[in-house]
């Protein structure tokens, strides 16, 4: 064996040093060069997202990103289904190639977009005039398989509601009664939603440090299908619009202050644009598909913040000595209010079950009024607008209930009984590309 002198081992390092220098510098360029690619395809997936919804007014909930992705040119007068679907698999297929990636947040993204992708082949085909059963159209549009309810689970809710509730008559009587202790007067409805947005916004700051420029404008409307809706501006702006079609609640206008607003849809859309658009650049965020993936998120999210904000008896409390008193109402029964409200709230996987019925017509429209009426518990005015709301969103639903569930068995089994480690959980929710599949396996990008 030849002895391995001194000068050996030096020149021996010092081709170590030059191929690691390579190596270092040859891997690098390629992580550059993939994600230049990368940024590519993003570009390409808001812009086919912007054309779909030159048809399907309703695709794009929000955008912010830059105008030069916006169309050029004006709508076709014949929806182009088998173009915008062609796109889509080209477009996934390019995507797929990054799964395989050693860089995490490339294959993050790209795991991302391909979702969303998903649902806008889902989207495109169900706009195209394609029909869906509801089953296809919660795996495809939101990536979930949300769990199905008979209508014994729901009588058994309707029994503990029935026991809990004074007086005599239905349940849907007492109920009603009850609730009607507690409409806010029209006059002070503004007043009164305002102070508790103030309050959910106070709360969401002690967690979150928010844009210094944010806001957002208030606007009454009525004949819409919705109860509130967030039409978010971009610029860390929102437009927060309150349907008064129906009298308009205690437990609305707190939730109104959390959903729409903080810890809901405006902190979730203001944190994405700040932590993914403008510090990263990652411009597939600047697009919001209303039927895609992302509205699991947002809506699961927003309603679980209703109560992160207002935690234990917190809400009632809240109700029973700022809201209520501001408003002029009488504060007595406000607590057996919320306890029935606790019940009622299960009942809210009705409306995926009418859904599902609807969808895959194993239920008419009488029928599922009556499962409304008598298993929700509403009133004949609240459940016609209910199926107003499931016509014009079909399976949308389920991203209330179903996403609120998953958003909170992750918080919670991520944050524990700390409730600052659950506010830290929450926001890292609303500051990343997030997929129910993330929800079920507890993962983190």
């Amino acid at each position: 064996m030849k002895k391995v002198t001194p000068a050996l081992l030096c020149l021996l390092f010092y081709f170590a040093i030059l191929l690691s220098m390579f190596s270092c510098g040859h891997r690098e360029k390629g992580t550059a060069d993939e994600e230049s690619h990368l940024n590519a395809l993003a570009r390409q997936y808001v812009r086919l997202g912007l054309r779909i919804g030159q048809y399907d007014k309703e695709f794009v909930d929000a955008y912010y990103g830059p105008d030069s992705l916006k169309p050029v040119s004006a709508a076709l007068t014949v929806f182009p289904k088998d173009s915008f679907l062609t796109e889509v698999s080209r477009l996934s297929n390019e995507l797929n190639s990054f799964h395989a990636n050693v860089n995490d947040t490339l294959v993050s993204r790209a795991r991302w977009m391909g979702a969303q992708l998903k649902a806008f082949e889902r989207r495109v085909k169900l706009f195209g005039g394609d029909s869906a059963s509801f089953e296809v159209e919660c795996r495809e549009l939101y990536g979930v398989t949300p769990p199905i309810f008979d209508s014994a689970h729901f009588k058994k809710i309707a029994r503990a509601l029935n026991d809990l509730l004074p007086g005599k008559g239905t349940v849907n009587m007492r109920l009603q009664k009850l609730a009607n202790h507690f409409v806010i007067p029209p006059a002070k409805l503004d007043t009164v939603i305002q102070a508790a947005i103030a309050e959910s916004r106070k709360r969401t700051q002690q967690h979150f440090e928010l844009p210094g420029n944010e806001s957002f404008n208030l606007e009454f409307v009525t004949d819409k299908p919705w109860g509130g809706y967030n039409w978010y501006k971009g610029n860390y702006k929102s437009l927060i619009q309150i349907n008064t079609d129906l009298d308009i609640l205690i437990d609305d206008v707190i939730d109104v202050g959390s959903h729409e607003s903080y810890p809901g849809h405006h902190v979730y859309n203001m944190l994405l644009e700040k932590n993914l658009y403008h510090d990263k650049r990652w411009v597939e965020i600047s697009l919001y598909p209303l039927f895609s993936p992302q509205s699991f998120i947002a809506e699961g999210s927003a309603n679980y913040g209703i109560a992160l904000a207002f935690p234990g008896e917190e809400k009632v409390g809240f109700a029973k000595e700022v809201l209520l008193p501001l408003a002029g109402v009488d504060t007595s029964g406000i607590a057996l209010y919320f306890k029935a409200l606790e019940l009622t709230e299960q009942l809210n996987y009705v409306m995926n079950e009418v859904s599902r019925g609807l969808l895959n017509h194993t239920m008419n429209d009488d029928q599922a009024l009556y499962w409304l009426k008598n298993f929700y518990l509403m009133d004949d005015e609240k459940a016609k607008k209910s199926m107003s709301f499931i016509r014009q969103n079909r399976s949308y639903v389920i991203n209330y209930n179903y996403g609120k569930d998953l958003v909170k068995a992750y918080v919670e089994r991520v944050g524990g009984i700390n409730s600052a480690k659950r506010w830290e959980a929450f926001g890292w929710l609303l500051s990343n590309p997030v997929l129910a599949s993330q929800l079920e396996n507890n993962e983190r990008n």
